[in-house]
């Protein structure tokens, strides 16, 4: 309740929520997760959603190496991190379950010998980041066998682009930047919150706010 307006109304409308592609489905099931909200009824939709309905868009838009992109045919390590992150909670179904499998199986073949991982060939620090949020959501730890490459995890990666008092850089050749530094800073609380046993970053059930 924001002045009266319900923010949680317009991921009711499933045509408008899916317009921009998966990202929408994705970040839909975050929103609503995150407090354990019921789906809105939105009574201007043309199409009411259902969780189930963002949960089979996503799985309907799956790649054909087993995980996710913004566009195209190749799986790129951000939409498939986020991918993993929404369908965390749903993990009992077995659908979701097989395709959550073939994504980590994808991203770890994927994932460099450094421990990070690349976009279009350059690797950036935000997909080590969304990563490493997924892992954490799906109760994986950092240091799982699959994501260990020549000793380095995906911390030991996240880690090399961090400017002492300054923040995270996107790219290991450029200077700190507020994007990566958002994305790896968050990174860190959600695998704080997992070694302490906390509720997952996403999971803000436990947060009261006056």
């Amino acid at each position: 309740d924001v002045l009266g307006f319900n923010l949680l109304t317009p991921l009711g409308d499933y045509k408008k929520t899916i317009q921009q592609g998966i990202n929408g489905s994705i970040w839909a099931l975050i929103a609503l997760d995150s407090g354990g909200y019921k789906m809105p009824v939105n009574t201007n939709a043309e199409i009411q959603a259902t969780r189930e309905m963002y949960i089979n868009y996503i799985l309907e838009h799956r790649t054909p190496d087993g995980g996710w992109a913004f566009s195209g045919s190749s799986a790129d390590p951000d939409m498939t991190a986020m991918a993993l992150q929404a369908l965390a909670k749903y993990l009992n179904n077995d659908s979701v379950k097989a395709a959550a499998d073939g994504a980590l199986r994808c991203m770890s073949e994927r994932q460099n010998e450094n421990g990070g991982f690349s976009v279009q060939g350059t690797e950036i620090s935000e997909s080590c980041a969304q990563m490493l949020v997924a892992l954490c959501e799906m109760g994986i730890s950092y240091d799982d066998a699959r994501f260990v490459k020549n000793g380095k995890t995906m911390l030991d990666n996240l880690m090399t682009y961090y400017v002492p008092q300054k923040g995270f850089k996107h790219t290991l050749d450029s200077t700190e930047n507020q994007m990566a530094t958002e994305q790896c800073f968050y990174a860190l609380v959600a695998w704080q919150r997992f070694l302490k046993s906390e509720s997952a970053l996403f999971d803000m059930r436990d947060v009261y706010i006056a």
